[in-house]
């Protein structure tokens, strides 16, 4: 019984764990907001994440000397519900457009509209979403699959949030798309399944976002 038990345990521990290791964007999951995803390939952001990126080799960065960003989309068009209402997203949209404009306006000029010289930015977002966590590897005994088991049902348990983004950057003089990224990210843990979503679990995903855009800009230009 004991070596059924400790069997069932491992198979068990495997499959909360194999959640994690998938850290890119299923292209089964893209949103369609950018025209051409054929093109993405994996790449690392300056922070170390996971991305699906293209970057025109042909693009000279240093011709840019300013830099638009349009106010960040919601895509598809999303419903709101009681645990994600339209409060929150508008929140993370507003969040998103201006913290990447800190972030660039460390490294170009903010323009108010395109134009020669422009480099646009178009980012959206394309998915918000809360799941029940997967089991701890310390839990997986047991007795705390049953304790585990109860939370889970009665909504108890903790739930992870996620938030994923599109961007498309075009060159202000002819709308030509220059680069694309697509990324995910983990908001904050929510305490239970009732738990209303605010923009604030997700400022500091939306901030190594936007730094991690920045900073690759700031390394071509460099490079």
């Amino acid at each position: 019984m004991q070596i059924k038990s400790l069997s069932a345990s491992l198979v068990l521990m495997t499959v909360a764990l194999s959640g994690c290791a998938d850290k890119y964007v299923d292209p089964t999951q893209y949103s369609g907001f950018l025209k051409d995803y054929s093109i993405l390939k994996e790449d690392k952001s300056p922070s170390g994440a996971a991305v699906m990126r293209w970057i025109d080799p042909k693009v000279d960065v240093k011709h840019y000397t300013s830099v638009y960003i349009e106010p960040s989309q919601l895509y598809p068009k999303p419903q709101p519900t009681a645990k994600l209402p339209l409060k929150t997203l508008q929140g993370i949209t507003q969040y998103y457009d201006q913290t990447l404009k800190n972030a660039f306006s460390r490294e170009l000029t903010l323009a108010s509209a395109p134009g020669p010289g422009v480099l646009v930015v178009r980012p959206a977002i394309t998915a918000v979403s809360a799941e029940t966590k997967g089991l701890r590897p310390y839990e997986v005994i047991p007795i705390a699959l049953v304790a585990a088991g109860v939370s889970a049902a009665t909504g108890i348990r903790d739930q992870d949030t996620s938030l994923a983004t599109e961007a498309a950057f075009l060159d202000g003089s002819d709308s030509r798309v220059v680069a694309e990224v697509v990324r995910k990210g983990a908001g904050a843990d929510l305490d239970n399944s009732a738990q209303v979503m605010q923009a604030n679990d997700f400022k500091a995903v939306l901030d190594v976002w936007a730094q991690d855009i920045a900073k690759s800009f700031h390394l071509l230009k460099n490079k």
